[in-house]
């Protein structure tokens, strides 16, 4: 009887802490190898999200542009800025650039981008104002409460295997 109220305990004070605990343990506004600007680019000249992260209403992952991308505008718009000049030695030796990731889920988590555009949700649902940061900053928490909690707002299922794979 002991045991059994030990095993429970410890269940219970388990699926409190998978409840609570943030999903994504990384900071929340990593300095990027460029200083690219989602308030000059989003917020300033007002190009949406879905031109540069296409693959977010086809895939699970939102995607990031690739550099050819990047110089397609900026071979011709402020060429000569600091970051540009960064960006053009990174492609002149065939560098990527080491983006490091602001929203990051475990492998367990299944979110797909695709299915939540679909849904009608907004970037900023999850990503914040991104239109106004300089850098970008992870806004949600990333919690499975807050992850339930907006499910349920939407009307969305809640059954563990939507999320969990």
């Amino acid at each position: 009887s002991s045991d059994l109220c030990v095993a429970a305990g410890a269940l219970i004070t388990a699926f409190a802490l998978i409840y609570i605990l943030p999903l994504d343990m990384a900071e929340r506004s990593p300095v990027q190898p460029l200083a690219f600007s989602h308030k000059l680019h989003a917020g300033d000249n007002a190009i949406p999200c879905l031109f540069c992260h296409r693959s977010a209403t086809k895939s699970q992952l939102a995607g990031i542009p690739a550099m050819a991308d990047c110089r397609a505008c900026h071979l011709y718009i402020s060429p000569a800025a600091p970051q540009i000049k960064k960006l053009n030695e990174l492609w002149e030796k065939n560098q990527p650039i080491s983006w490091i990731r602001v929203n990051l889920l475990p492998d367990f988590v299944y979110f797909p981008h695709m299915m939540h555009l679909r849904a009608g949700l907004a970037c900023s649902s999850c990503h914040g104002e991104v239109s106004g940061m300089e850098r970008i900053t992870r806004t949600a928490s990333l919690k499975m409460g807050w992850c339930l909690e907006c499910h349920r707002q939407h009307k969305a299922s809640i059954d563990c295997w939507t999320c969990h794979i």
